[in-house]
């Protein structure tokens, strides 16, 4: 078992991983949630407590398992499902060009794997 120490730091580091690969800074962060900007760098390094409150919104806006986030459950995030999320995230922001070239090159990828 860990101590409050060892969670507060797990559940720091993991916060910044789902952070990054969200593709998000602490400001972003910051605005998204309405808190201040210092207490995502205080959270994110293990030195604030993070309420549970937080702990739902921080895992519905990176998009990843809550139990995950709170250092329970499997160690390893289903990176995958998470990168799927963050690549639907990104297409949806995408202009109806570039989304049709994207479209293209999933269509040829999935055309050579068929081979």
């Amino acid at each position: 078992m860990q101590n409050t120490g060892e969670r507060r730091k797990l559940i720091g580091s993991r916060l910044a991983l789902a952070r990054k690969r969200a593709g998000l800074s602490q400001s972003q962060v910051a605005n998204e949630l309405k808190l201040p900007r210092p207490s995502i760098s205080e959270i994110e390094a293990g030195r604030r407590r993070v309420a549970a409150d937080e702990l739902v919104m921080f895992a519905e806006l990176y998009s990843v398992d809550i139990n995950w986030l709170a250092g329970m459950g499997e160690k390893n995030v289903d990176v995958m499902r998470d990168k799927l999320q963050l690549a639907a995230r990104k297409v949806a922001g995408l202009k109806q060009e570039d989304l049709e070239k994207v479209i293209d090159l999933l269509t040829s990828l999935g055309s050579k794997e068929d081979k």
